[in-house]
């Protein structure tokens, strides 16, 4: 199943996690200092919530499927359309290890196709683009 990720940034993850659950009527899939994200079924989201001084902006929007196989598959699909892509493999970024490929929009909106490989303990960006 693949789904849309929307990455917001939020300046208080607490009161937007609690907003989230009541809009949505599911719990976080995971918590963490600054953090927080939802596997929303109904509509197919994962919606992406990250402290930041600059709330009410998006941050970008991802798509995530379930294979490397499916990563690379857009990864070739770009390049065949004259994209430019920018990969990562086995990166660690929002609590996830993933593979992705990124594709940048003519406004400087990133699109990242990625797959979670595992958990990760850490937050922290070993990326351009995180999440």
């Amino acid at each position: 199943m693949s789904r849309i990720q929307v990455a917001l940034k939020v300046t208080d993850v607490a009161k937007a996690t609690e907003f989230y659950s009541r809009v949505f009527g599911v719990e976080p899939a995971k918590v963490r200092p600054g953090y927080a994200n939802f596997a929303i079924v109904d509509p197919p989201l994962k919606l992406v919530l990250i402290e930041s001084e600059a709330g009410g902006v998006l941050d970008h929007i991802g798509v995530e499927v379930e294979t490397v196989s499916d990563v690379n598959a857009a990864t070739q699909r770009f390049v065949d359309r004259g994209l430019t892509t920018f990969e990562e493999q086995g990166v660690e970024c929002c609590y996830a290890r993933q593979d992705k490929v990124f594709v940048t929009d003519p406004d400087r909106l990133e699109w990242e196709f990625y797959t979670v490989l595992g958990d990760s303990p850490s937050m922290e960006k070993h990326t351009a683009t995180c999440c």
